[in-house]
């Protein structure tokens, strides 16, 4: 039976209601990303001084001591990003970390007793604050051999995905929410957002990804340690980036949660609304193109060959939102496009919302739901 098209008719009647509807999420979703108002446009940095602490430089890389020009600083970032993706086993290597700690006590402003391990992060940076590792811990009631490591988004609060936590723990998940480079506790006492995990310092935002990739693979070095031999990730926003990157270097990692996701580090930073104050203390120095060069080693697009390699002991979910102004949707696609691209299994969700209304009722639901569902159905 051919369809009415005419006016009056159910298409007809349907097209205005969701051009009202975009209208809403788009106007709610930039309420929701300038209610903020301690962003700071920070100066533009190369951040040289952080490729000192990487693990890719000899003797005949010598870094440029400062004294060079904009282009020369430039090329070497470029040339050394290009390195670090030809040899990201090494750069995202790390030694095991000895003081795995798990306490238990009442966080400040809460009222629940937070079983809590800390350790001393591999990666040692100029904030001894930052330097060590907090996760909030979860285990299942019931003993088993599954767990999940948890990495929320950018400027996510100490209590952020707790319930969710809850939630995998009731389904036999035992879940580790860990704490990101330079956020909650980890927070330097001069800033009041995350700002050095995502910033117009080059090198120390590349810096932040590799700490943050490999805290996350230390975890598992101590779920491991308890026993735990079947593991999941999830991450949200930043965290997906950052979870990205872990999985495809650890394959003790078997089923993959990205919610919201994105091909280049870059892009994000550049077109998304809650990174405006970012972009605007970069676009005098560079172009978006010339910004993928020297944060390529950071961008998830680099290593989907990697994930090719373990195709056959991986699964991938991909949750994104229509109406997202901070990872626009067409990112989400492309990384949809090229695990289809490499063979590699995944599924797709895509929430009828934007990137903050994920977080708010009743998406978060459904998108609970999703990260659920999959992790107990493959996990």
């Amino acid at each position: 039976m051919t369809r009415p098209t005419g006016p009056g008719s159910p298409l007809e009647l349907k097209r205005p209601m969701k051009q009202l509807y975009a209208k809403l999420m788009f106007d709610w979703e930039t309420r929701m990303t300038t209610r903020d108002t301690n962003r700071v446009v920070r100066p533009f940095e190369w951040g040289l001084e952080w490729a000192r602490e990487w693990n890719m430089l000899g003797g005949d890389d010598p870094i440029p001591n400062g004294h060079g020009n904009a282009v020369e600083y430039e090329r070497f970032l470029a040339d050394l990003n290009h390195r670090i993706i030809r040899e990201s086993d090494l750069f995202f290597s790390y030694e095991k970390p000895a003081d795995f700690t798990l306490s238990e006590r009442v966080l400040s402003g809460e009222r629940e007793r937070t079983r809590l391990l800390q350790f001393t992060s591999p990666v040692r940076t100029p904030e001894p604050v930052n330097n060590t590792v907090t996760g909030r811990w979860y285990p299942a009631a019931k003993p088993g051999k599954k767990a999940v490591l948890l990495l929320p988004h950018w400027n996510s609060k100490p209590h952020s995905y707790i319930a969710l936590c809850k939630i995998l723990a009731r389904l036999g998940l035992s879940t580790l929410r860990l704490s990101l480079p330079y956020h909650d506790q980890r927070l330097p006492a001069e800033t009041q957002r995350s700002d050095y995990a995502v910033s117009p310092n080059i090198g120390r935002t590349i810096a932040a990804t590799r700490q943050a990739v490999i805290d996350a693979r230390a975890s598992l070095d101590w779920l491991q340690q308890q026993g735990y031999e079947e593991f999941g990730i999830v991450g949200t926003s930043l965290g997906s980036c950052y979870a990205f990157l872990t999985s495809a270097h650890d394959d003790r990692i078997r089923v993959n949660v990205f919610n919201h996701a994105s091909t280049y580090f870059s892009d994000v930073v550049w077109t998304g609304q809650s990174t405006r104050h970012v972009r605007a203390g970069i676009e005098s120095e560079l172009t978006l193109e010339r910004l993928r060069e020297v944060w390529g080693a950071i961008s998830p697009m680099n290593y989907f060959h990697k994930f090719a390699a373990m195709r056959d002991r991986k699964k991938m979910l991909v949750i994104y939102a229509t109406y997202d102004l901070t990872f626009l949707p067409e990112y989400s696609r492309q990384v949809v496009e090229k695990f289809a691209e490499h063979g590699i299994p995944h599924e797709v969700r895509v929430l009828p919302c934007g990137h903050y209304s994920t977080g708010e009722t009743p998406f978060k639901f459904m998108d609970g739901w999703h990260i659920g569902k999959f992790l107990k159905t493959h996990l």
